[in-house]
Order: structure tokens, then sequence, then C-alpha cells
């Protein structure tokens, strides 16, 4: 955790009104989706623990959420990470997550760009052939690897928390797409997940609007019609969005493809790295895989691939859970440095729906 002290987290300026508008960030992305991972400039955040702070951005400086998400800065499906100090000193960094809605609990897709970064940044030592750490997310403690040769890291696997199965084949009545069942699991983040036939789309052929629309109505609904719970806190226990399948849940050399929409409508570039881990643990309870399999997981937006498998048993409370192992790729796209004219009407961001 010393390490980051090289960084300008919640350093940049003081609370003071008169203080300029700043941010500096580093845009990477995974699979697609985009990834800012802001470097400096947030004022400073308050709170003990990692959810105590994830509240405090939320209820104190989530105007700076919407300046660095939302237009004319981001857009609708940008996606961000703010490093922050662990609550313990065997985690290496912290980090909470935003998206156009608010904050996330887990991201896979920003923890791989993560790992790259901070062995790119010498916030941990880089070693060879790989280099471990250890992330603390909102969710809990997500375990990383990095390939690293040569100078250069790589390709990137974790192993997050503990995921669940929390209800397989729930009725769920859906507003204009009917009655239909979903599976309901937490892979650091809660997800519904049915096929998309289900719904009469095609992953591969339907137009992401539609694709949107009906995973949004199948959100609201569930959200309506399921209340959630998790072991660990309170915070934890909402339903993030939901995951489209092709419905190609037993195991198969051929990659399975998924769409996922979460936050405010916001379509995932990726295979969904939190989403990977919730369909794996979906999978193991269904005996569809085993610790001898890994599958490859293919984003209907980009094509890209993670691979997903199950690790080892373990619970989470009252849930019998599984670890599981997602892999996949990060690339540098630049860096930025954001500023405000206080004179400009549109500084505080917005969304085109």
């Amino acid at each position: 955790p010393a390490n980051m002290a090289g960084l300008e987290i919640q350093t940049t300026f003081s609370d003071a009104k008169s203080a300029p508008f700043v941010i500096k960030t580093v845009e990477m992305h995974t699979g697609g989706e985009p990834l800012r991972i802001i470097t400096g400039g947030y004022p400073k955040i308050e709170g003990n623990t990692i959810l105590e702070k994830r509240a405090f951005v939320r209820d104190n400086l989530d105007s700076f959420r919407k300046r660095l998400m939302w237009e004319p800065r981001g857009h609708f499906d940008m996606y961000g990470a703010l490093l922050v100090p662990p609550d313990d000193e065997n985690f290496d960094i912290g980090v909470l997550f935003m998206h156009n809605e608010g904050y996330s609990t887990m991201c896979g897709h920003a923890v791989m760009g993560l790992g790259r970064f901070a062995v790119d940044r010498g916030l941990v030592p880089a070693k060879s052939p790989q280099t471990e750490l250890t992330i603390q997310c909102p969710t809990g403690p997500v375990r990383v690897w990095v390939d690293y040769q040569d100078g250069k890291s790589g390709r990137v696997r974790f192993h997050s928390v503990p995921a669940f199965v929390f209800k397989l084949d729930q009725e769920v009545d859906v507003p204009n797409y009917g009655r239909v069942k979903v599976d309901i699991a937490y892979g650091g983040a809660f997800y519904a997940f049915l096929p998309a036939s289900s719904l009469g789309l095609d992953l591969h052929k339907s137009p992401v609007q539609e694709i949107k629309n009906a995973a949004t109505a199948v959100t609201k609904a569930t959200k309506k019609a399921v209340p959630l719970r998790h072991p660990d806190h309170r915070d934890l226990a909402f339903l993030y969005g939901t995951i489209l399948t092709d419905g190609r849940d037993d195991y198969g050399p051929t990659p399975t493809v998924n769409t996922c929409v979460f936050g405010d409508a916001a379509v995932d570039r990726c295979p969904t790295g939190s989403g990977v881990t919730a369909r794996v643990a979906i999978q193991y309870r269904r005996g569809q895989i085993d610790f001898s399999k890994e599958r490859q997981f293919q984003s209907g937006a980009t094509g890209s691939i993670m691979t997903g498998r199950p690790v080892r048993e373990t619970k989470c409370g009252e849930f019998d859970a599984v670890i599981v192992e997602v892999t996949g790729n990060s690339y540098y796209t630049g860096t930025a440095e954001f500023t405000i004219e206080e004179d400009d009407p549109l500084k505080d961001g917005f969304l085109v729906k």
C-alpha cells in the first residue's frame, strides 16, 4: 500500500471551492470495455472501510463521477476506477468503481486493467513470469496474477470473492415479454441470467437497442419480484444487471456468447468478468462444468473472449459457493487531463438517452 503514495490519490487539491478542477487519468480497455483509471485530482475521501468510502463518494462527491463518466468528457457506457488506499496492509491497492448510474461493487474487466496498471506503475514489485497482487474492491479482496516477461505486462487472471447461486429457474413476469425463467447469481455483483431466445432475441442478429430494452425490462421486473440478500453486507444486495446468453450452458470447446446490460442500461463491450464469475457458479451448480474444465465466454457486442473456470468450493454465509478464475487481456489507449471552465453551462456533464 505504501507504493500508492506515488500516485496523486486524494491529494491533488483540497476541498477548497477555489481549487481548480484538474483530473488526471490513464485510459484502458478490456475486451473493448473502457476503463478510465483516475490517478489524481479527486478531493479527500473519508471513511475507514472500503464500503464507507464508496458511500462517501456516492453521497458527497457524485458530481465528480458525472463529470468524468458523462458527456462531454465521457459517454453513456463509460466506466471508471478510482484508486484509494486499502483498509488493510495485506492489500496492495484499493479501488472504487463507477459508471453512468453509480458505483459498482465489483468489476472484472477493471480488475484486469488495474492489474497491468499496478505492475507497470510500480505499485507492486514486478516479478517474472507473473506478478501477484491483491486488490481490495467493495465486494472484498480479489487476488490477481499478471503475466510479466521481458519488462512487459500481459495477460491477467483473477480469483474473485466467493460466487454463489441465489435462485435457479425463478419465474418473473416481464411487461411486453411475458413470463420468463431467470437464474440469479452473485459473482461480486448480482445478475439475472436467461437465454436471449426466451425473449425472442438472437445475440448474433438482434439490434443492440432491442437487447438493451429487453435486458433492462428483465432487470426491473426481477428487482420487483425477488428481494436479494447477501451474507456480508446489505450494500451488496442489489441486482446490478441482466445477462442474456445464447443458451449454450452445457460444456463445449467453442465459446458461449453473452451480453450484459448493467447500471442505467449500459451495454458491456466485454464478456463481463463478474458476470462470467456468476455464470460459472451457475454452470457448476448444474453440473455443466467441473474443476478440470475451462470455458470460453464471448462478448455479444465485440466478440472479445474471457475464460472462466471453477477453482474450489467454499461458503458465503449460508450459500454454497465456488471460487472462479477469470482470465483476459487489457490494453492501454492513452492518458488524459480533464479540466472545467466555470462559465461552461454543461460543465457538470449530461447523458443523451
